[in-house]
């Protein structure tokens, strides 16, 4: 049977290396239940082990408390020690005071013992009741210097008080003719004075609090210390302050923006409750009051410098905004402490007031290089589609540097007006919109330096360096010049409103702590008045260039010149029994009329600007011809050809540019009253010729009707004359960069272009106008 099994083995020899799984699963049972025994084991030794140590912390606590006590009571028994001891010595003095006076009757001699007797029973009675007192002045000082050493000053205060009302004379300055009340008295004093130090070294404590400082301070008033207790007060809380101040500033970059209204909340916080304490214990005396008043002053002179020497960079927008802050948070401050009698806001803006200056200026220096910097990313700037929108239009007819510069404008200055406080608007409000109007000023020189033909310009030499971009083309230049006139008319005024309302509320208002400074007060009209001022410079300068453009070739030669008013000289005098006006005017007129067109499309919606700007276009032709002196020099040189032919052209030509003003519908005044000056001197330098005005031109009214007749011409496209003439060199304008069209002026006759221009009718021509002011 062994073999047979352990052949049985030798075939499965595996099957005793298989454990069961029962024997597992009680082995590892086994070893986890002797981890958590010994877990708990351990857990409850640490319980012990914390139970000792709570035990042994309770027992120290309580031998703590016990030793407290012994001490308490050691100090007590100290102090009957003391009693005693001065009871004692008080009793040896009066012994040896005995003894001397019995020796001194002993070594008398023995002569009248009657009168002697009288004598020493007179002394006695002197000697006792001075002895008596000074043995009652002595216990008294005793007593004082108990008190004092036990530190109990009221009972000192009461003491000393009693002893005063009791003795009248101890409370005069002079001397008494005694010698021991007057001995009494400077031990009394040195008492006093003992005291007094005791209650100043109160007072100076770190640790001090409110109540105990009070009690010393009240101590002081009975011992008749006032000036001195009113100073230790306002040191008191000079020190509070100082310490204060000492554990925020640290603090101060955490809160780069409102760590000044937390200052000024320390500092003025301190002065009011110090001037409150003062009158509740001192009462209103004026002495005390000035104190208060010349310690807040210096308090507010160290809060502004504090405020200057933690200020993030002046020139950033957080420091405008931590400036508004200070401002407005110690102004508040001010406006309530004027009701406990300390006004002190004159002062504040007499400090504040070059910080802020700088802080503005450095502010306006940064805007106006974010401002003409048109090559700085704009993202991170985003405006509200209020402000967004009306500059978006022109983005399909510009350059997009030209409407980013314009939202950029925009984004700085409401990012400014953001930043600023109520009581900052009230009292710097003019000096910001002044600044901020100066900024649009020079946004607008940026831009002239966009317009072409300014390189020979004398008066903006500073404006020669590189531009980003370039308006070429009539549209580009009117989208520029749409761009500024909606920035100064739409979107500046509201940006800045804030600012107006904060004005005009503080003039309703009519309070004193409400009403601007006098140097802080503008106008809105003179406000708009710099704006306009801006715009009117950029508009010239477009008119000025775009006007020269026309007149003068591309070599320098003037289209319009005299010539063509002297008979028989040029080929542009066109003169039959239809007259017209002369090719340049023509010309003037369909280039108005082409720019009509193209300022339709580009500034849809502003047919403010668009009469403005045509009617100021008109202006400058005429007064380029008001002040050209080689134009006149030519007329009125003698040896000139004059004729009444000529004069009848040129008095027809002014006919025709006041005719196109009314017929565009803008405003004329101006060019009726330059073109009539033209004709009275032109008349004068014919008549000084010998032509006579009166036979030689037809009346008034052909002038009116012809002008007109020939605005109906150009529009239906009858030009009454070879086309050929206007195609002349003297006359083609699309070569030259000026508009966006390439037709030539004859082309701008044609019926087509005719409902363009400024949206007149024909209809409009049927009425008689004559050179007189249409605006009368």
């Amino acid at each position: 049977m062994r073999m047979e099994s352990s052949e049985e083995e030798d075939d499965f020899p595996c099957i005793e290396s298989v454990t069961p799984q029962s024997k597992i699963d009680s082995i590892y049972q086994s070893k986890t239940e002797k981890g958590i025994r010994k877990i708990c084991f351990e857990l409850l030794d640490l319980k012990d082990a914390v139970e000792n140590l709570c035990g042994n912390t309770r027992t120290k606590c309580l031998a703590f408390l016990r030793l407290s006590e012994e001490v308490v009571e050691t100090e007590h028994e100290l102090n009957e020690l003391r009693k005693h001891i001065s009871a004692q010595g008080i009793l040896v003095q009066d012994l040896m005071n005995g003894v001397c006076r019995e020796l001194d009757e002993w070594s008398r001699t023995s002569g009248d013992v009657q009168e002697a007797n009288e004598s020493s029973q007179s002394s006695d009675y002197g000697d006792t009741f001075m002895n008596d007192m000074e043995d009652e002045n002595m216990l008294f000082l005793e007593n004082i210097d108990v008190l004092l050493a036990e530190h109990k000053i009221e009972e000192v205060i009461e003491a000393i008080d009693a002893k005063e009302r009791s003795h009248p004379e101890l409370k005069s300055s002079g001397d008494t003719s005694s010698t021991e009340p007057s001995s009494f008295k400077s031990a009394l004093s040195k008492r006093k004075k003992m005291l007094e130090n005791q209650l100043v070294e109160i007072t100076e404590r770190p640790s001090i609090g409110i109540v105990e400082l009070k009690k010393a301070l009240s101590a002081l008033l009975k011992l008749g210390k006032g000036s001195l207790a009113h100073q230790l007060l306002v040191n008191s809380y000079r020190s509070r302050l100082r310490k204060s101040i000492e554990a925020f500033l640290p603090l101060c970059p955490c809160y780069p923006e409102t760590y000044s209204a937390t200052l000024s909340n320390l500092v003025f916080s301190t002065i009011s409750l110090t001037t409150k304490e003062s009158g509740a214990m001192f009462g209103d005396n004026p002495v005390y009051s000035n104190r208060i008043i010349q310690w807040a002053e210096r308090e507010i002179e160290y809060f502004v410098r504090l405020v200057k020497e933690h200020a993030p960079p002046s020139d950033g927008a957080p420091a405008l905004h931590a400036a508004s802050v200070c401002v407005q948070a110690s102004l508040n401050h001010c406006n309530a402490l004027e009701k406990q009698g300390l006004k002190l806001s004159k002062l504040l803006l007499v400090l504040l007031h070059p910080y802020m200056e700088e802080v503005l200026e450095l502010n306006y220096i940064r805007a106006r290089k974010a401002v003409l910097d048109f090559s700085s990313s704009d993202e991170g700037k985003p405006l509200s589609p209020r402000f967004a929108s009306p500059l978006s239009t022109f983005a399909t007819t510009s350059d997009t540097l030209l409407v980013e510069s314009g939202m950029r404008f925009i984004y700085i200055v409401k990012e400014i007006v953001e930043k600023l406080t109520q009581l900052v608007i009230l009292h710097f409000g003019a000096n910001i919109l002044t600044r901020i109007s100066h900024l649009f000023d020079k946004y607008v020189d940026s831009l002239i330096k966009a317009l072409p033909g300014l390189s020979e310009d004398d008066n903006l030499t500073e404006l020669k360096e590189p531009v980003p971009f370039r308006a070429e083309t009539d549209s580009q230049q009117l989208a520029l010049l749409g761009t500024a006139f909606t920035i100064a008319e739409e979107l500046l005024p509201m940006v800045v409103s804030r600012i107006w309302n904060v004005l005009n509320e503080s003039k309703e208002a009519g309070s004193e702590n409400m009403m601007p400074a006098a140097n802080n007060t503008v106008e809105l009209k003179d406000w708009r008045r710099q704006l306009q001022h801006s715009l009117d410079k950029l508009r010239d300068n477009f008119c000025r260039q775009y006007v020269v453009n026309f007149i003068y070739s591309r070599d320098g030669d003037a289209r319009l010149d005299a010539q063509i008013y002297l008979s028989g000289v040029g080929q542009d005098t066109i003169w039959d029994t239809d007259p017209l006006p002369s090719l340049p005017f023509q010309a003037l007129f369909g280039k108005l009329q082409q720019l009509a067109t193209v300022a339709g499309d580009v500034l849809l919606g502003r047919e403010k600007i668009q009469k403005v700007l045509l009617a100021r276009l008109t202006e400058t032709v005429v007064m380029w011809l008001s002040d050209e002196q080689e134009f006149w020099s030519v007329l009125e040189d003698d040896s000139a050809p004059l004729q009444p032919l000529g004069l009848q052209q040129l008095i027809l030509d002014m006919h025709f540019t006041v005719e196109i003003a009314r017929f565009a519908g803008y405003p004329s005044r101006h060019v009726h009253q330059i073109s009539s000056d033209i004709i009275a001197r032109a008349v004068r330098t014919f008549s000084a010729r010998g032509i006579d005005p009166q036979s030689a031109l037809p009346e008034d009214e052909w002038f009116t009707e012809t002008a007109k007749g020939a605005i109906n011409k150009l529009l239906l496209g009858g030009s009454g004359s070879d086309t050929s003439e206007i195609d002349d060199e003297h006359i083609i304008m699309h070569d030259e960069g000026m508009s966006d069209s390439d037709g030539s002026p004859s082309s701008l006759s044609s019926a087509d272009s005719s409902e363009s221009f400024a949206s007149a009718e024909m209809g409009d021509l049927d009425s008689p106008v004559y050179l007189s002011d249409p605006e009368s």
